[in-house]
């Protein structure tokens, strides 16, 4: 009888595991792709930035070994006031991207690009003004299924 009751337990517990989706495994390559277009796109919403250009369309996978892909997206954009300094647009950049999502500074060296990740999309945000009065913001995903 003690058998019988740990094997339901272990049953449901099973059941509990798979429909609360405790071994989810996280987006796939295409899911965090569109989160990724979607938090360029806002940030450039927000900063107010003027003529954006997508660079990088994206919206392919980029094998990366293993069944897995990567995917990538670019735009550049520019600034009300073009005399801005690349330093300066990339810290204003970065103060506007708190109102899109949260990312962590992964990398900030003087007159590099600043790198971003968020764990949860599985995203990296590069920004990478290097002239004054244009913005520029590239990202990729994480190497990820592709289903």
């Amino acid at each position: 009888m003690a058998r019988l009751v740990r094997l339901g337990v272990t049953a449901c517990a099973v059941t509990l595991l798979a429909v609360s989706g405790c071994g989810d495994k996280g987006p796939t390559a295409a899911q965090a792709g569109e989160t990724l277009k979607r938090h360029i796109t806002e940030l450039m919403k927000e900063r107010h930035a003027l003529d954006v250009k997508v660079t990088d369309p994206g919206g392919h996978d980029i094998p990366c070994g293993e069944g897995k892909a990567r995917r990538t997206f670019a735009a550049t954009a520019r600034d009300a006031a073009p005399e801005r300094q690349p330093g300066m647009l990339n810290t204003l950049l970065l103060g506007t991207l708190s109102q899109v999502a949260s990312y962590q500074i992964i990398e900030d060296r003087d007159q590099s690009p600043i790198r971003l990740a968020n764990e949860e999309y599985r995203t990296v945000l590069i920004l990478d003004s290097q002239a004054g009065g244009r913005y520029k913001v590239r990202g990729e995903t994480e190497c990820l299924p592709t289903s």
